[in-house]
């Protein structure tokens, strides 16, 4: 089944603000880049994957992604959903027969998650895949198949709305679980998550962890919540 990832990224020296009481702007700024460097080369490995597409109107999103990834211009700025939409037309246009919606911002991603998730739901001849973030409550990715079988609605409590909307249509689904896209960095306390899972692995979100390496370094991190919470047992 030809797959079409599409990652919309929003501008990187507006991204994360909710992070601005741990983190100055240039360390979002580079924080940001890093998770959107580790999420679209996990894309890159994963099997099942034809083509990414990145929907931005950021130049420095636009440079990353050139010879990786076919640039979508996202001239309205509208938020994540409407961006989503620009790829999915994109899908439609060229082809594809399905498409997995990925936040930018979800560095620990596997591709061979990836791959199983998306084994999973074309196994199972689901028209919409939903994977919840780690609290429940959002959505960290979609696979839709066709692309346009529904409408996405990020945001708080999308989960519950993209549930809903796949039920009032009629639509075989279902909320998959797919560990490594669990994680997505919105907040301080997400920051601080993230950091403990990395700080508990010794692979993968290379450019992530060499991030945070160097906000630690430059003592940024002492902004962040206390992390003295790793050393408990999950």
């Amino acid at each position: 089944m030809r797959t079409l990832a599409v990652v919309p990224i929003k501008t990187f020296d507006l991204a994360k603000q909710r992070l601005a009481r741990a983190l100055a702007r240039g360390s979002r700024e580079s924080l940001a880049q890093a998770m959107f460097a580790d999420v679209l080369g996990a894309l890159r490995r994963a099997e099942r994957v034809e083509r990414v597409a990145v929907v931005t109107a950021d130049a420095t999103a636009d440079s990353l992604s050139r010879g990786l990834a076919t640039v979508l211009r996202d001239h309205a700025q509208a938020g994540q959903s409407a961006a989503a939409l620009i790829g999915i037309q994109h899908a439609l246009s060229a082809g594809f027969e399905r498409v997995l919606l990925v936040p930018g911002d979800t560095p620990l991603i596997d591709e061979r998650d990836v791959d199983a998730l998306l084994d999973r739901t074309a196994a199972n001849r689901l028209a919409v895949g939903i994977v919840a973030d780690r609290h429940g409550t959002g959505t960290n990715a979609l696979v839709l198949a066709p692309p346009d079988a529904l409408e996405p609605s990020f945001g708080p409590g999308s989960l519950a709305r993209h549930t809903e909307a796949a039920d009032a249509a009629g639509l075989s689904y279902r909320v998959e679980d797919a560990p490594s896209l669990a994680h997505d960095v919105d907040t301080p306390e997400d920051l601080e998550a993230l950091s403990i899972v990395l700080s508990e692995t010794r692979t993968g979100s290379q450019r992530t962890r060499g991030a945070l390496r160097q906000l630690e370094r430059s003592g940024v991190a002492a902004a962040a919540p206390n992390r003295s919470t790793a050393a408990r047992p999950g």
